[in-house]
């Protein structure tokens, strides 16, 4: 049995994502990154050099004048993907979609299509959506509620997963001299019927080189942690300590095998904060000019996404934190209960609130590469997560991880030397889902060579005359 080895995921974040208020600011990086095919075709290729197993694209689809200079103006995901799938080889291509505003025919065969154009390398991030203003551009006056949310969800994926179904691997013998392009008996309608969707099937897509995209989830709350369990296979999350991350692990894992799944099939890949520079003094101090470089204004109008983009400025900054937490009950729940708690239990201000997130933005992957390279085995070894996910903004900064931090992980074997394979589950060392119709196929013939052996005639054989005695050898 091979070691098991760090997975290495890229988040392609342009000008800057929540936090990052001033990296637009840096020459190093196009001012317009975030809609330059050519940027994320470069920091592909670089990750992809690197031996990095994905590149992820996040996605809302409601934005306010306060969201994140990258937020404001992006690519569509697949869009981009479809682009960088030309460009590389290897790499996977993971893109951030909503089971509350797509359709699952329309998603399925979209993202199908993108595992086709890269030869298997396709991934999706599952979200529910937690902006709750993207209901006014879909013709709803309000969001989905949490649990209307995730059961949507885990319908729309299981939909998904059945139509990737709708041809077995063998459906297209192309015989140009027997002239069968096709065996229909290999082709497969859906007919669902649920809660949320209605979906006949099939799918107008043969079988891709890794059978189905690999299902990605980020959801922290229960509702999203019993999602990640039941059906993701890469699991995005934040732990700010080991202690935390061994905890969140243990806990995914644990209700993935209560679900009957394999608990070895489940990955978790945080995203994590990488300062590095020659010394662990010089890594220290290029963290604090970090933070100090913070705008506070920003950093109060972005606490308004949980709450539903509340506006926050109108507050008297040193008077107790307003009583908003409802506000948060369509939107990004988990978080904006967690921002309230934390106020209070600690009797903060409005103030304190603000400077305390942005205080607590603080990594423990901070020093020089040894140093970085140490605490990101120590947590891998310890079981803390199963690989990392790294922000790309400024390629310098990026350079610093992949041509200093990754080298001595190699050495150790905590990275692989070369890619394992050419599609994404190979690479991350997860199964290909085997087709339920080839599946089942081969169940009947199993069971009828059984029953052969043990003396019942099959269907075929009852409809027969008995052997004589003189043929029976």
């Amino acid at each position: 049995m091979s070691r098991r080895t760090l997975k290495l995921g890229a988040v392609l974040l342009g000008v800057g994502g929540p936090g990052q208020h001033n990296t637009w600011l840096d020459p190093e990086i196009p001012s317009n990154a975030s809609v330059d095919i050519g940027w994320y075709i470069a920091r592909a290729k670089e990750a992809e050099a690197a031996k990095f197993d994905l590149v992820f694209i996040v996605d809302s689809q409601f934005i306010t004048e306060n969201s994140p200079h990258h937020y404001l103006s992006r690519l569509e995901p697949l869009t981009l993907l479809s682009a960088v799938a030309t460009h590389t080889t290897h790499i996977g291509l993971v893109g951030t979609l909503t089971t509350s505003y797509n359709e699952p025919f329309n998603l399925a065969r979209r993202l199908y299509s993108l595992d086709h154009i890269s030869g298997g390398r396709a991934g999706w991030n599952v979200v529910t959506s937690g902006d709750a203003g993207t209901a006014g551009n879909y013709s709803r006056d309000e969001h989905y509620d949490y649990a209307t949310r995730y059961g949507r969800a885990l319908e729309h994926i299981r939909v998904a997963q059945g139509l990737w179904d709708s041809y077995e691997a063998d459906a297209f013998p192309r015989d140009r001299d027997t002239r069968v392009f096709f065996d229909p008996s290999k082709q497969h309608t859906l007919d669902h019927k649920g809660e949320h969707f209605s979906v006949v099937g099939p799918l107008n897509l043969e079988r891709s080189p890794q059978g189905q995209p690999v299902i990605f989830q980020a959801g922290d709350s229960e509702e999203g942690r019993d999602l990640g369990a039941a059906v993701a296979e890469v699991i995005f999350t934040h732990a700010p300590t080991l202690d935390r991350a061994k905890a969140f692990r243990t806990e995914l894992r644990e209700r993935a095998t209560a679900k009957g799944r394999n608990p070895d099939e489940v990955l978790i890949l945080p995203g994590i904060s990488l300062v590095i520079a020659d010394t662990d003094e010089a890594a220290r101090a290029k963290e604090d000019a970090k933070l100090g470089g913070k705008s506070f204004e920003r950093a109060l109008k972005e606490l308004g996404r949980p709450f539903g983009w509340h506006d926050f400025t109108q507050y008297d900054l040193d008077a107790p934190f307003p009583d908003v937490a409802e506000l948060g009950q369509r939107s990004f729940r988990t978080q904006a209960d967690g921002i309230t708690k934390l106020a209070k239990d600690n009797g903060y201000t409005l103030r304190q609130v603000v400077e305390h997130l942005s205080a607590a933005a603080r990594s423990p992957f901070v020093g020089s590469p040894r140093t970085v390279a140490d605490t990101i085995e120590h947590w891998f070894e310890e079981g803390g997560f199963d690989g990392i996910n790294v922000t790309v903004n400024a390629p310098s900064e990026f350079a610093l991880f992949t041509e200093h931090v990754l080298p001595i992980l190699r050495e150790r074997g905590v990275v692989r030397d070369e890619y394992d394979a050419t599609t994404l589950r190979g690479n991350l060392g997860l199964p290909i889902p085997e087709n339920r119709h080839t599946a089942a196929r081969t169940q009947t013939a199993t069971e009828q060579q059984a029953g052969q052996q043990a003396g019942q005639p099959t269907e075929q054989q009852a409809d027969e005359p008995a052997p004589t005695a003189a043929l029976v050898p």
